[in-house]
């Protein structure tokens, strides 16, 4: 193996006899650090749309939930809190109302979603969004912008707001008149108006959790689900995995399961994964075209490379260690495109993140000036190897053909 590199060496470093061979070579070269560092800036490019995203729905959701198995409530206990709170990287559970209802103004009326959240909750809320004054009260709400706009709400106003169930109990009331006093529609007051992500401001409504639980028609003490967030400086999976360990061992694993961020928005999430691994795949084929113009490369070198070849033939190489030199000359051409290809792209993504050099077309239209960007170890390990295997990949057949030259019988040819 180390007569092998080598000779691989010499063969890559030494000049040539025919200039078009050092052409291809850097051609080929050159494919493939542009091929790496595209590919690698692209997905970190969607990386950072996808954490943006991800940052802009944990202003209200948590990234991990705890919700009932089957059904829409569950019983939250202090002990419960309590043991979810003490687990490691917990930084904080609030228990949470949410459900769909109707929301019935003099012009019109509209579905939304209410979600009811707790005093803490609601302080982490005005803390990611730098607000002083509290968003509602006990007895009002805070409406989404998109569908107050739709709504023609404004802060003040009063509006009806009731659950699907409350239509299903006036039916019932019908025959069973002691169902009467629990079809009081309840009233609130819109107390403010928030901007957080399309997907909230289009159809959320925010209170507190008794309201909610009002509106709703849920029992005292029963939830939606339980919020759950890390502390400072851990990641989501690290407490999402220590919660599933929890509910594994737990006696509620019957009836409660962990539902993370990106399951509960899967839609949205899947597409993302799905533009990043379109995106993987056509980027890639820069890099095999690159590969498959060093498998010319490594072929003219055989050729020009002949004479060398049966000397080497006379001194007792074999036709595997012939194979070996040219898998090799292909595989570090991999390996310098890759690497140079990887350090262009950390360079160009680091002084985005820094300084924000390209910046997007609107900056009216979007929340962020420039282009984010988030970089990741694994996709920078995943290109990386890619590259490389198909660099020896594209280097077998030229060096077959080279082994079948090397060990040719015609003596005239290797001699001329």
């Amino acid at each position: 193996m180390k007569t092998g590199l080598w000779i691989a060496k010499r063969f890559s470093f030494a000049r040539k006899r025919f200039r078009v061979i050092n052409i291809i070579s850097a051609i080929s070269l050159a494919g493939i650090v542009i091929g790496v560092s595209t590919l690698l800036v692209v997905m970190s490019v969607l990386n950072g749309f996808q954490k943006l995203a991800r940052d802009l729905f944990v202003t209200l959701d948590s990234p991990a939930q705890l919700v009932p198995l089957d059904g829409r409530t569950m019983k939250v206990s202090d002990n419960i809190l309590q043991s979810i709170r003490s687990l490691e990287g917990v930084g904080s559970a609030e228990p949470f109302a949410e459900g769909e209802a109707i929301m019935a103004t003099r012009e019109k009326s509209e579905l939304v979603v209410v979600k009811g959240i707790t005093e803490p909750a609601q302080r982490h809320l005005m803390r990611q969004t730098h607000t002083k004054s509290p968003f509602f009260t006990s007895e009002t709400i805070a409406v989404g912008e998109l569908l107050a706009y739709r709504t023609s709400l404004n802060p003040f106003k009063d509006v009806k707001i009731f659950s699907p169930e409350l239509i299903s109990l006036g039916l019932e009331s019908l025959s069973e008149p002691y169902l009467i006093p629990m079809l009081a529609i309840p009233e609130a007051t819109v107390s403010s108006l928030f901007s957080l992500q399309k997907v909230f401001d289009d159809r959320y409504v925010l209170t507190s959790n008794l309201f909610a639980q009002k509106i709703l028609l849920m029992g005292r003490g029963e939830y939606s689900g339980i919020d759950i967030r890390g502390k400072e400086g851990v990641s989501g999976d690290t407490f999402t995995a220590n919660l599933r360990e929890w509910l594994a061992k737990s006696p509620l694993k019957t009836s409660l399961r962990v539902r993370t961020l990106e399951e509960k928005y899967n839609n949205i999430f899947a597409v993302m994964q799905l533009e990043k691994r379109v995106s993987f795949s056509v980027l890639m084929l820069i890099i095999l075209v690159a590969a498959l113009s060093l498998t010319g490369a490594l072929a003219m070198t055989a050729i020009d490379k002949q004479r060398e070849l049966f000397f080497l033939r006379c001194l007792g190489m074999e036709k595997p260690q012939f194979m070996a030199i040219f898998i090799i000359q292909g595989g570090m051409t991999g390996i310098a495109g890759t690497a140079a290809g990887t350090i262009l792209a950390w360079s160009v993504c680091k002084l985005q993140e820094l300084y924000g050099i390209v910046q997007l077309p609107s900056k009216s239209a979007f929340i962020i000036p420039a282009y984010p960007v988030n970089m990741q170890a694994g996709d920078f390990i995943a290109v990386s190897i890619t590259a490389i295997l198909l660099c020896f990949l594209v280097s077998l057949y030229p060096a077959r053909k080279a082994a079948l030259i090397a060990t040719s019988r015609s003596l005239d040819l290797k001699t001329n």
